[in-house]
């Protein structure tokens, strides 16, 4: 039976997997080793900081198994959303780390890599052409948003893959990239069916994640043939099911039959899940519905400011019943105190953890207090100065606050660090979420091929 096999080692590249379950799968023969390397989930700060949110060690050690293996085997790696964010510099990051291996095993194979950061001017354009619309609850875009922008990055679709893979590359590493393409871009220009291509990789990206019990540190293996795709675990302890596999198809997404993506969507009207296996679940049904034109996502953050934080915990039973209370009497003090010294500019905010530390962000929602909270004092300045001012005087002015009933004159909070206050950097938000449609679904991500031989590169 013709079919493409695609080994998923880990949910993000430097979350590790077992080596046993990677040996399994490199048993069955996959056509390529895929595996996507970041996500937006962590929030806008990496892609502005240039930095990964994944340990760099561990990246190593996940690459340092997958790639010499892929080259023994004869088949290509495929890494999307290089360095966490796939930005330049987390490209660079990746890069090298993929050069350290080579040099120090000696390998020879063609790499490609696939950028997706794109120039202001060339936004700007498509910006005055009325190309970009927002993605909900994104507002409309302004001018002013593209100039404020510290990064902004594009999802890369399969067709740059699949660009790659025609020019011989062994190694891609690439920029942002929408999640199931690197599992799907080799299918794709193989000729199977686009719809179930992605689908499969929709639910490869985050690897064992989809089974039962999941796990983002363990491996998984799919088959796909033209006209279904299977999922199998290679790990003992995990079962695909046809729940497990079903729910991870509506991961992340608002509307449980039609998925979203570069180009078109998946529609799941008539997908099927069969159980064909203790461990293995059989999917058919998915197409692929390209939309009027093609449409690529845009990311893009920008800088607002520093941030300080001050972790307390809170058990006198008097406190807790009041803390609301206490809690709008040391902002105001706060305020009062800085309004007329040039720092009233800040942004002061108390995370109140065991009562509705979480969901507080939704209004109407009574909370009722545990025991003992813990507080988080979050202080935002236009220098860290500033936070750290802040910051320092709202920890001070809640520790000796005076609330009616007080028994004890000695601080009302615990702290569990010394120092108290931490500097958490420079604080970012997005403030590009946006459509933009192009023409070229290749043109804005240029390629660059090299060649390694016995763990040197050279440019060609």
């Amino acid at each position: 039976m013709k079919e493409i096999r695609v080994l998923s080692p880990t949910a993000i590249l430097g979350y590790g997997f077992p080596v046993e379950s990677f040996e399994e799968g490199m048993k069955r023969h996959p056509h390529v080793i895929a595996v996507d390397a970041g996500s937006t989930d962590p929030g806008p700060y990496y892609l502005g900081a240039g930095v990964s949110f994944t340990d760099r060690n561990s990246v190593k050690r996940d690459l340092d198994i997958i790639i010499p293996a892929a080259l023994k085997e004869g088949i290509p790696v495929i890494i999307g959303s290089s360095g966490g964010s796939g930005g330049t510099p987390h490209l660079a990051i990746n890069r090298q780390i993929i050069q350290e291996i080579a040099q120090a095993r000696g390998l020879s194979f063609k790499y490609a890599e696939i950028a997706s950061e794109l120039d202001k001017e060339v936004i700007r354009s498509y910006y005055k052409e009325g190309k970009i619309t927002p993605l909900e609850p994104a507002p409309e875009l302004k001018e002013q948003d593209i100039d404020d922008a510290v990064r902004i990055v594009a999802q890369i679709g399969e067709q740059p893959f699949i660009k790659a893979l025609e020019g011989g590359a062994q190694v891609i590493l690439a920029g942002r990239s929408y999640d199931p393409v690197v599992f799907a871009a080799l299918a794709i220009k193989e000729g199977y069916p686009r719809g179930l291509a992605l689908h499969m990789g929709k639910i490869l990206e985050c690897a064992a994640i989809a089974a039962l019990p999941g796990s983002g540190s363990d491996c998984m293996f799919g088959y796909l043939r033209e006209d279904h795709f299977e999922l199998e675990t290679l790990s003992p302890q995990r079962k695909c099911t046809t729940l497990s596999i079903a729910a991870h198809t509506l991961y992340e997404k608002s509307n449980p039959y039609l998925l979203p993506g570069p180009g078109g969507r998946l529609n799941l009207h008539n997908t099927t899940f069969e159980q064909v296996a203790d461990n293995r679940v059989r999917v058919a049904g998915t197409v692929f519905e390209p939309t009027d034109g093609y449409f690529v996502k845009l990311e893009g953050v920008r800088s607002v400011g520093f941030r300080t934080i001050s972790c307390a915990a809170v058990a006198d039973p008097i406190l807790i019943g009041k803390i609301d209370e206490v809690k709008e009497a040391v902002r105001a003090r706060v305020d009062n105190n800085f309004k007329d010294y040039g720092m009233s500019d800040y942004f002061l905010d108390f995370k109140i953890y065991g009562k509705g530390g979480i969901m507080s962000m939704f209004p109407g929602i009574h909370h009722e207090p545990g025991n003992e909270l813990l507080i988080i004092i979050e202080a935002v300045g236009a220098t860290q100065e500033e936070a750290d001012t802040i910051c320092s005087f709202a920890r001070s002015t809640f520790l000796h606050y005076g609330y009616e009933g007080r028994v004890s004159t000695a601080g009302n909070l615990a702290f569990p660090f010394s120092p108290s206050d931490a500097h958490m950097g420079e604080v970012f938000e997005f403030n590009l979420y946006h459509l933009m449609k192009i023409e070229d679904p290749v043109s804005l991500f240029p390629i660059t091929f090299s060649e390694f031989k016995d763990g040197n590169s050279t440019k060609l």
